[in-house]
C-alpha cells in the first residue's frame, strides 16, 4: 500500500543529533531527519543501529549529547513538557500495570497529560483496537498481541499528533500483525503522523510513505519507497544454456553479464529498479536467438526492499546513495 502525499510541512526536524554514553559508545552520530506532517514513516535498521535511542531522544527519555530537535515548529529542549503532551509512544517492552483493567489503565494514561476524562474518546479507541470487549479484563490476562494493543491505546489516549511505534508488531502472529497494520493506517487517516521502527521489512513495504535506513547511529538514506526501488533496485537473471560457451560473445559486451566456469550459465546483474533490467534481459534473450545460442531456462529476480536494506546495512551500496 503506497500513498503518494503532496508536499507537506515538517512536524519534526532533527539536526546533528548525537548521543554518546559514558562508556564511549556512540548510539547516534550526527543524525539529520525531517518527518512530514501526516505521513507514515518507517525507520529500518539492525539491532543496535540507534532506532530506539532516536525515539527516546525525541520523547524525552534520552538526553542527547548534542544537536537540536524541533517538534511542531518549536524547540523540544526549551518547551519539552508542553510539546511532549502532543507526542505518543508505544515502546518495545510490554511494561504496563499488569493488574489494572484495560479501561482504567488507558483512562489513567490520558490523565497523566493533564486532560480531563473523556469516556467516549476512550471507548472509541478501545473499539478501534478491538479491545472494548476486554475493557474490564486485567492486562496480565491478555495475550501478547492484545497487550501490545493496550500499549497503543494508552499512547493514543491523550490524542497525540505525532505517534512513535517502536517495533509495534514484534512477537505477534502474521494475522494479528496485518490487523494492526490496518489500525495504524486508520490512525494516519485521523490525522496522526506515525513513525514506526520494525524488523519486518514487509511492514515498511505495506504501510510506509517514506523509509529511512539507519546503521551504527547514522542515517544512510531517507526517501520514498518507489524512489528507493528505482535508485537501488536491481534485476538478477540466470540463463541456463543448452550447450556450453567457451567465452562470452562480443554481442553481449555492453551488458553486465558474466559466464560461469563451465560455460553453461550466463548471469545478468543490472538495471535501475524501474524496468531497465527486465528490458535488458529481454534483449539478451533475443540476441541469444540471433546468435543461434539455445537456452533451456531463465531464472529472473527483482530486488525487494529487503534486498536493498540488507545490502545497505552490510555496507555494499553506500557509493550509490549520493
Amino acid at each position: 500500500m503506497t500513498v503518494h502525499l503532496p508536499a507537506m510541512e515538517n512536524i519534526l526536524e532533527i539536526r546533528g543529533l548525537t548521543k554518546t554514553y559514558k562508556g564511549g559508545f556512540t548510539a547516534l552520530n550526527g543524525v539529520d531527519l525531517d518527518i512530514r506532517k501526516g505521513e507514515i514513516f518507517a525507520l529500518l535498521g539492525p539491532n543496535g543501529a540507534g532506532k530506539t535511542t532516536l525515539i527516546g531522544a525525541v520523547c524525552g527519555l534520552v538526553r542527547p549529547t548534542s544537536g537540536t530537535i524541533q517538534a511542531f515548529g518549536e524547540d523540544m529542549g526549551r518547551h519539552w513538557r508542553r510539546l511532549r503532551a502532543r507526542i505518543g509512544l508505544v515502546p518495545q517492552e510490554l511494561a504496563t500495570d499488569m493488574f489494572e483493567p484495560v479501561m482504567r489503565s488507558v483512562t489513567h494514561s490520558r490523565g497523566l497529560f493533564g486532560l480531563s476524562p473523556d469516556p467516549a474518546r476512550i471507548e472509541a479507541i478501545l473499539k478501534s483496537l478491538s479491545l472494548w470487549d476486554k475493557r474490564d479484563t486485567q492486562i496480565r490476562a491478555l495475550s501478547g498481541g492484545m497487550k501490545r494493543r493496550v500499549l497503543i491505546a494508552k499512547a493514543m489516549a491523550h490524542e497525540p499528533e505525532l505517534l512513535f511505534l517502536d517495533e509495534p508488531t514484534a512477537g505477534v502472529d502474521v494475522e494479528l500483525r496485518r490487523d494492526m497494520w490496518q489500525q495504524i493506517a486508520e490512525m494516519r487517516e485521523r490525522g496522526t503522523t506515525v513513525i514506526l521502527t520494525t524488523h519486518y521489512i514487509e511492514e515498511a513495504e505495506e504501510m510506509a510513505d517514506r523509509v529511512g535506513i539507519i546503521r551504527q547511529g547514522e542515517i544512510l538514506m531517507v526517501d520514498d519507497k518507489d524512489a528507493i526501488m528505482k535508485r537501488l533496485g536491481r534485476t538478477e537473471a540466470h540463463i541456463v544454456l543448452t550447450e556450453p560457451l567457451s567465452a562470452l560473445p562480443d554481442a553481449f559486451s555492453n551488458y553486465p553479464i558474466t559466464i560461469s566456469d563451465d560455460g553453461l550459465t550466463l548471469t545478468y546483474r543490472g538495471g535501475d529498479g524501474a524496468g531497465q533490467g527486465k528490458a535488458d534481459v529481454a534483449e539478451i534473450t533475443k540476441a541469444l536467438t540471433r546468435q543461434g545460442i539455445d537456452y533451456q531456462a531463465i531464472d529472473q529476480h527483482e530486488s525487494s526492499l529487503e534486498d536493498i536494506f540488507v545490502d545497505l546495512v552490510e555496507g555494499g551500496r553506500q557509493e550509490q546513495m549520493a
